[in-house]
């Protein structure tokens, strides 16, 4: 009796064994047909979602940005072979920008009335007239983002905060957000360069973009610029925007070199301070 229990309980062992070794065949199997995604997939898929976050909140800003009036000091140096400052003057502008889109095409023009302009070292050296590098960020906005190649760049913490950074370049041949007047022509530019965004909201803490071969045709030997921006509250506002709040801009011809530094302050709601106006009349 013992001998046929014994018998008896093998197969129920067996098929348990055969079953178990079934599951773990099939598991297997399951796994090796599962996608498998490579790092640099993952990097590809994690860069299309920040670029994603940063145009939609590129297009916000544009929103936003054309609602708002500042205060813009300038500061225009023209630099010796030295690195120093040959002549410099600073204004004061009430600054203003616009924006207007018609068939299609993105349009930003800017508004200075100027407030204070102060006097010039030397009159006889000339100074750069610098415009528009501040919405370098247009690089990421949809208009624009098509015209670029962009990649990971790594990690990189500011101000105690954590931000991606992302590289980008131009594709030639296609629209640009930059763009050189040179004797009322306008040209314009290849430029590539570093965005450093919030990996979660989108938003751009600082970008710089240049030229890296310059446009010795034209006899621009280096053009640098840099964007830092910083979180602006309005009272009536609970969303908290990121505006320019220094761009600096750095060129050199064989003979000459410039650098103009803008500053951006005293943010005010343009609608709101219109309301005021009228309501005090």
């Amino acid at each position: 009796m013992r001998a046929e229990t014994q018998f008896a309980r093998r197969p129920r062992l067996a098929r348990l064994g055969l079953a178990t070794l079934a599951a773990c065949v099939m598991c297997a199997y399951s796994l090796a047909q599962a996608p498998q995604f490579q790092p640099q997939q993952l990097q590809q898929q994690a860069l299309a979602a920040l670029l994603q976050r940063a145009r939609e909140q590129a297009s916000r800003f544009l929103e936003q940005f054309s609602d708002v009036r500042c205060t813009e000091l300038v500061t225009q140096e023209a630099l010796n072979q030295k690195g120093k400052v040959e002549a410099r003057q600073e204004s004061t502008f009430d600054y203003l920008a616009i924006l207007t889109s018609a068939g299609g095409h993105l349009n930003l023009s800017e508004s200075r009335l100027p407030v204070t302009q102060g006097k010039k070292v030397d009159k006889s050296v000339p100074l750069l007239v610098s415009n528009g590098f501040a919405t370098v960020f247009l690089v990421f906005d949809p208009y624009y983002q098509g015209s670029f190649q962009f990649s990971a760049a790594g990690d990189d913490a500011a101000a105690g905060r954590q931000f991606a950074r992302v590289d980008f370049r131009h594709i030639p041949g296609t629209r640009s957000p930059m763009a050189m007047v040179l004797r009322g022509r306008e040209y314009p530019l290849d430029i590539s360069g570093t965005a450093w965004i919030d990996p979660s909201s989108g938003v751009i803490a600082k970008i710089t973009a240049g030229l890296e071969g310059g446009l010795p045709d034209l006899g621009l030997q280096q053009l640098h610029t840099e964007v830092e921006f910083a979180p602006v509250s309005f009272r009536d506002v609970a969303e908290t925007s990121w505006f320019p709040v220094v761009a600096t801009i750095d060129v050199e011809t064989p003979k000459q070199h410039w650098r103009n530094v803008h500053r951006f302050t005293n943010y005010q709601r343009f609608s709101v301070s219109t309301e005021e106006a009228v309501s005090k009349k």
